[in-house]
Formats: C-alpha cells, sequence, structure tokens
C-alpha cells in the first residue's frame, strides 16, 4: 500500500514538473514587419503576455509604458493602443508611421502581472527592433530598461539557421550565467513539439552575460533573461511577494527567396 501510494505521489510530482515546463511566459511586441521599406512606411505593432508556441493567451492589460527610440530620440506611443484579442484573450495595438530613414527600437513595460502558481508578480522589459528605409546603426545601444537583451547579432535581415547571440544587462551591468528562455511563435499552430522540454529552449549565459542560439527555423522568436527583483511587490491580499524581471528581446528570421 505504501508503495503503491509513493508511486502515484511521484507520478503526481512528474506531472506537475512536466506541466511546468510548458508554461513559459513570454511578454510580446511583434510588428507586422522588422524591415520597412518606402513603398510601405506603416508597421502594425501587437502586444500580448503569452505562451507563444502553444499559442495560449493572457489578458495584458494596458502597459505602463510604450514607446518607439530612433537614435536617441524617444516617441511615447502609449495613448495610441487600442484593445485587440491575441490568442482569444486581451492584448494592445497601434500602428506607427515611419518617416525617415533609422533603426526603431519597440519597447513595453507592462504592468505587473501576479502570477499565484509562482508566487511572484512578473514584470516581462519587452523590446522588438526595427530597420527602416536601409539605415543599419544604433541596433546594439542598450535603451536602459531595468533589464533588457542588447543583440550582438543584428536583429534584422537573418536567415533561419543563423546563430543569434545577445548580452542580458540588469540595472545596465552584465549578467554573468544568466538562463535565457528561448521560444518559437507558433503563429498559425502548425508545428508541434517532440516533447514538453522542446517548447521552451534553455541557454545560459557565460560569465559577461552573452549567449548564443542557433534559430532553426523562420519566423518570430522570443528570448527571455530572468532575474530576480532586489525589491517586493504586494500580491492581491497585500502579502509583500517577489517580483521576477524578464528581459524579453523579440526577432524574426526568413527564409531564402528563390
Amino acid at each position: 500500500m505504501i508503495k503503491k501510494i509513493f508511486i502515484l505521489l511521484h507520478i503526481v510530482v512528474l506531472s506537475i514538473a512536466f506541466s511546468s515546463l510548458a508554461l513559459a511566459h513570454f511578454g510580446m511586441v511583434i510588428p507586422s514587419k522588422n524591415i520597412v521599406t518606402p513603398q510601405k512606411k506603416s508597421v502594425e505593432l501587437t502586444m500580448s503576455f503569452s505562451h507563444p508556441f502553444e499559442g495560449a493567451g493572457m489578458d495584458l492589460v494596458k502597459p505602463a509604458k510604450f514607446y518607439a527610440v530612433e537614435n536617441g530620440h524617444v516617441t511615447d506611443l502609449l495613448a495610441s493602443l487600442k484593445k485587440v484579442k491575441v490568442m482569444d484573450h486581451e492584448g494592445w495595438q497601434t500602428t506607427y508611421r515611419i518617416k525617415r530613414p533609422g533603426v526603431y527600437s519597440f519597447a513595453m513595460e507592462p504592468v505587473p502581472y501576479w502570477e499565484p502558481a509562482e508566487d511572484v508578480s512578473i514584470i516581462h522589459y519587452t523590446k522588438t527592433v526595427v530597420a527602416a528605409f536601409g539605415a543599419d546603426e544604433g541596433w546594439d545601444i542598450p535603451l536602459g530598461l531595468p533589464t533588457e537583451i542588447v543583440p550582438l547579432l543584428r536583429p534584422f535581415g537573418n536567415y533561419a539557421g543563423n546563430t543569434f547571440t545577445g548580452k542580458v544587462l540588469l540595472n545596465g551591468w552584465p549578467v554573468p550565467h544568466a538562463e535565457v528562455e528561448v521560444e518559437f511563435y507558433n503563429k498559425d499552430d502548425r508545428l508541434r513539439a517532440p516533447s514538453e522540454y522542446h517548447i521552451t529552449q534553455v541557454v545560459k549565459a557565460d560569465g559577461s552575460g552573452i549567449f548564443s542560439f542557433t534559430c532553426p527555423r523562420a519566423g518570430w522568436w522570443g528570448f527571455a533573461a530572468l532575474n530576480e527583483a532586489d525589491y517586493t511587490l504586494k500580491n492581491p491580499v497585500g502579502e509583500a511577494k517577489g517580483v521576477e524581471l524578464g528581459a524579453v528581446l523579440w526577432i524574426f528570421l526568413d527564409n531564402y527567396q528563390e
């Protein structure tokens, strides 16, 4: 009898462990394109908080901040956001018209999200980079976010199979041996993972906070470096709880054209 109970408990623990592998949260800022040409100068940006490979959404309340940065110039876009449905949950969208050549970074700071399953509040500082009209400078400049991934591979004009390299920063300093979660945006829900482990890939940064990951497929790839904040926030019942800070970056990779 004791042996049977032990086996059942072991199965339950394994089930919880395996299910947790599939629950990686990602802040998402996905533009309609990451290279803008003079023929079509507008880019549509969609924000959500989701499990991108599984297509499982969560409600994203209106972000605390959303803005564009180009050559040090910051444009506040928060007032332009409109509610949309993303993965059957509340998300946000805006259209940004690009008027001059440049490399544009779009950054979102969400309102803290309380996650009871993990007993923490989650704040994912999320960004993506759009190149316009042939400009090719400034993509590796940090935005000064509390935590962020600075690309060391140009984050546009890449092919599937390229190796992305980035540096994880927390309060402006590299994070040695940071753990980075990587997930493909399975937008059309056509792909299936061979196992729970394949849904969210994991890579460790080196002692300088630098990591690399080879993206095997064309499409949007998200990188999330998670660290614990040095402060707490109150949960819905007023208890002080820890805060997970996420540095999230989305890049797009293309196929060769024939």
